[in-house]
């Protein structure tokens, strides 16, 4: 059984779909608080837009989506090379500690290689002591704090 770490396809929709839904419970976003289905809708038309800098890995065993990540390349103001922002990890309860948001990751860390970029970086909620765990081993906390403003 080999975890295999790609871009995702359109004929994965029926399976990144309980992921994302999975993903956006997680934090929060569902029943009354749950997304707009036009999001999801454009988000998953943008994976496939050669226009759009926004990008998906999905984590593959025996035919069974177990994760998915996206990701997106930006210019910044302190650097010449694009950044690259993780913006979304996931993985199904059953695929929990068995190196899956690991391979994520790295396949991450592999595509901001190849397209020049110095850096990956994200953010996660302070209590999120699982991942934590993960974030630690892989990358180092930046010290940052992240405000926002909703308009």
């Amino acid at each position: 059984m080999t975890l295999t770490i790609r871009p995702i396809a359109p004929a994965d929709h029926d399976q990144w779909l309980p992921l994302w839904l999975g993903y956006n419970a997680f934090y929060g976003r569902s029943g009354d608080t749950a997304l707009d289905p036009e999001i999801t809708r454009v988000t998953w038309q943008r994976f496939f837009d050669a226009y759009e800098p926004v990008h998906a890995l999905v984590a593959e065993q025996d035919g069974q989506l177990l994760g998915l990540t996206h990701y997106l390349f930006h210019r910044s103001t302190t650097a010449i090379a694009p950044n690259c922002y993780l913006q979304d990890l996931f993985t199904s309860e059953a695929a929990r500690g068995k190196g899956v948001g690991r391979a994520l990751i790295e396949g991450v860390y592999d595509r901001a290689r190849a397209a020049g970029c110095p850096r990956v970086y994200w953010q996660t909620q302070e209590g999120n002591a699982t991942a934590r765990l993960l974030y630690d081993r892989v990358a180092e906390n930046s010290g940052f704090i992240v405000y926002r403003k909703l308009l």
